[in-house]
């Protein structure tokens, strides 16, 4: 797959540059990954943090452009150091050393290749934890497809129902359209979502839902094609801790934080298509979450 950056189209931008060359296309991201910051991190979903933290790998620079990204920094501003391939390797398995449950990719889509490089090199050094692939979401089914059997988590956004939204917030007037596909290749990998006693996630999708300010994201639509067309048992994460980043305080569409309404609505549309697996934020706009319905199995 490495190869395949030589005309990049490992994304729906499809940008066709020659990264092997350090060519950049939407992603700003040439041949060698550039990371922020790793870390073992406990903010995530409780079965993927468990107690000893998600062994977290922050990837700089996203083939989206999210005016309100709250991680607009490294995201788009690019701010972090690029890494060699062995030093990468190096890192999952520092992470593996402290005790994390997993190896958490977070924004590794447009680095897929350079992961893939990684691993290789990892995992005949006892790189052996589960792999997260914690994505916005905005993927190409096909790419997705060549993970089968690499990747055991998929912790996936998703964050419209609708395209001129996804256009006029995040530079992507197709997202809805790949979004879904996406999702529906990773359902069909690791479903159904596999717990530990100790209620730790092994294998499984859980998609993750932010709700925005004034209804604009059309959570209605996003979990009608959840339980329609996925699953009514999927994990979802429904998410209140939206402020507006980066640059949200100029569009008047997202320029507040979220009302304690606007969440509860969004907690009714979770209950109407009986999507009860997951958790919610219990402390509106608080990094918490709280258990709606979790079984091991």
């Amino acid at each position: 797959m490495f190869t395949s950056l030589k005309s990049c189209q490992i994304c729906p931008r499809r940008c066709k540059v020659n990264r092997l060359e350090n060519k950049i296309g939407f992603c700003k991201t040439a041949q060698l990954p550039k990371i922020y910051s790793f870390m073992p991190h406990y903010g995530e979903e409780p079965p993927v943090s468990g107690t000893k933290g998600s062994g977290t790998i922050f990837f700089s620079h996203c083939n989206l452009a999210c005016l309100y990204c709250q991680n607009y920094e490294f995201s788009q501003l690019g701010a972090g150091k690029e890494y060699t391939f062995e030093q990468l390797a190096q890192i999952m398995l520092e992470l593996q050393g402290l005790g994390c449950h997993n190896i958490n990719l977070v924004t590794p889509t447009h680095v897929l290749p350079q992961i893939l490089k990684s691993l290789e090199l990892a995992i005949p050094q006892g790189l052996k934890i589960p792999l997260v692939y914690n994505t916005s979401g905005y993927e190409l089914a096909e790419i997705i497809k060549l993970l089968e059997g690499i990747v055991d988590i998929y912790l996936a956004d998703s964050r419209y129902g609708d395209n001129l939204i996804a256009k006029e917030l995040s530079q992507a007037d197709d997202y809805v359209e790949f979004n879904q596909a996406a999702l529906k290749e990773m359902y069909r990998q690791v479903e159904p979502a596999g717990f530990s006693e100790d209620g730790l996630i092994r294998k499984g999708l859980i998609i993750r839902h932010l709700v925005l300010p004034n209804r604009i994201c059309a959570t209605e639509k996003v979990m009608e094609f959840i339980a329609e067309e996925l699953s009514e048992n999927v994990y979802i994460s429904l998410m209140s801790q939206y402020l507006p980043y980066h640059k949200a305080s100029g569009n008047p569409k997202v320029n507040r934080r979220l009302k304690a309404g606007e969440y509860a609505e969004a907690r009714r549309i979770l209950e109407k298509y009986h999507l009860l697996n997951g958790w919610i934020q219990e402390s509106y706009g608080q990094e918490r979450f709280a258990g709606v319905n979790i079984k091991p199995i």
